[in-house]
């Protein structure tokens, strides 16, 4: 599966499970209809305990009868295909385990005897699920009813045009508070180029910024989207002419973008992030270091939990410095030991504004708390953790770090030149002169929330935007109900 931020690839497509019960003609027994894992893994279930009972028959030509008649079941589960696609989580891409009628893990039915021992099924592996690619081997109806099984929910948008990007991610609903990616956008555009400066949009940056906004408009149209929000942040709020800039953006696209407050814009980046905080966690500190701005929310999570993240900020802030602004400030080209300490206490500055960095109190030294970064530059540090040849956002979301770890890949990046950074292939050109600005605002913050762990997440506003959207338009609740009720 290629990585939906290119554009290149589709996530995997699941199916829905089934949980009518049948019975067996010649037992009498109990059997579950199809499930998730499709009929051929079921009736290789059901079929052992019929066979493993033969043995007690003392009538030979009953057992011989009842051999025959496993071999015909076996043979023709393995020359039927089977069309139910598996679900696949989009926010770990991990195969979840197989549903029952009552929508838990169980057991199957064991055939027990009277003094005999039980006879345990025998283990069977979860099919691989199904992918646009694996089409190509299937029949024209088999296509057709796997691509509208897919693509049968409803479509939701989220544009998000910052001071260094322009993204997208078009998406459908699936479980409860999960989605599946149905199409993305991502360019670096640095709309926000100069305007530390010049305190306006540059006419090249706009043009930039335009072009790719053309490429998320002809996207949109290719999709029938139900409800969409479309984005701008930093750059937009602090340029003299935002406002004349998103009129050209209507003018010149169709697409009319709304400028968010920085309130806004943390708690969209807290509710991107939901299902990266686990249950027994008592507090995060959750950042996302922007292109202009860096958006820092503080969770406690020791009372009740909510489905609902956001719904857990107690304190937050929206400093105003970004990889962007920093870089253009300090210099992000060759960057010193002693040129990146001076970012660091710049930033460290912007922080002791910060009345309530301390409303966590206690929390912070205990072992359930930890970081949680959303940003290019948080990434960045795990890709080359991993050591990773190709940048692959599925091996990078979610992973943890220490925080010597962090300490060890900042003091790298620090060592290496500004041509080593662009030969790197989790940096590039377009970000060897940003990822030191990022990591001077990390460290600013490792230092007031000192935590050994660190969360890398590759999502950020867009995630929120589309989870606030589903939730709001009930599509998970009314999804459930379709299918509990048919």
């Amino acid at each position: 599966m290629k990585d939906p931020e290119t554009g290149a690839g589709n996530a995997p497509h699941g199916g829905a499970s089934g949980g009518r019960t049948v019975l067996n003609g010649s037992t009498g027994h109990p059997k579950n209809g199809p499930g998730p894992h499709g009929d051929s893994a079921l009736d290789a279930r059901n079929d052992q305990p019929d066979s493993q009972e033969g043995r007690f028959d003392k009538n030979p030509r009953k057992r011989a009868r009842r051999r025959r008649r496993g071999k015909s079941k076996q043979a023709a589960v393995s020359s039927a295909p089977s069309l139910a696609p598996t679900p696949v989580s989009v926010s770990t891409g991990e195969t979840p385990p197989a549903a029952t009628k009552h929508g838990k893990n169980r057991r199957p039915n064991r055939f027990r005897r009277r003094g005999r021992a039980s006879v345990k099924p025998p283990a069977y592996a979860t099919p691989a699920p199904a992918t646009v690619s694996a089409n190509a081997s299937a029949t024209p109806q088999q296509q057709s009813s796997r691509q509208d099984f897919r693509f049968s929910g409803p479509l939701y948008a989220a544009l998000d045009l910052g001071t260094n990007n322009c993204r997208l991610l078009v998406a459908s609903p699936t479980r409860p508070g999960q989605f599946r990616v149905v199409d993305a956008f991502s360019r670096i555009v640095r709309l926000g180029e100069g305007l530390g400066a010049s305190g306006r949009l540059g006419d090249s940056a706009m043009n930039r910024a335009i072009e790719a906004l053309k490429i998320c408009r002809d996207k949109l149209e290719n999709h029938d989207v139900r409800k969409a929000r479309l984005i701008a942040t930093e750059a937009c709020r602090q340029a003299e002419n935002g406002p004349e800039f998103l009129g050209r953006v209507k003018d010149e696209t169709g697409l009319e973008l709304e400028i968010i407050n920085r309130q806004t814009e943390a708690r969209l980046a807290v509710s991107g992030c939901g299902t990266l905080v686990e249950r027994e966690t008592d507090a995060v500190v959750l950042f996302d270091i922007g292109g202009g701005s860096s958006e820092i929310a503080l969770i406690d999570l020791t009372e009740r939990r909510s489905p609902r993240l956001a719904e857990h900020i107690i304190a937050w802030t929206s400093l105003p410095v970004g990889v962007v602004t920093l870089a253009e400030r300090f210099g992000g080209r060759d960057v010193t030991t002693d040129n990146f300490a001076v970012m660091v206490n710049h930033v460290a500055e912007l922080l002791n504004d910060f009345s309530e960095r301390h409303k966590l109190g206690d929390l912070v030294k205990s072992q359930n708390f930890h970081l949680l970064g959303t940003s290019g530059t948080v990434t960045t540090l795990a890709g080359i953790h991993l050591g990773l040849e190709r940048y692959d956002r599925r091996r990078i979301d979610g992973i943890w770090m220490e925080n010597n770890d962090v300490t060890e890949m900042t003091s790298k990046l620090l060592s290496w030149s500004f041509d080593q950074r662009v030969a790197n292939p989790c940096i590039g050109a377009d970000r060897a002169d940003l990822v030191l600005a990022g990591c001077a605002i990390l460290d600013a913050i490792r230092n007031v929330w000192p935590s050994q762990k660190l969360r890398v997440a590759d999502r950020g506003l867009r995630e929120g935007i589309l989870t606030e959207l589903m939730s709001r338009d009930g599509a998970w609740r009314n999804r459930w109900h379709r299918s509990a009720h048919g």
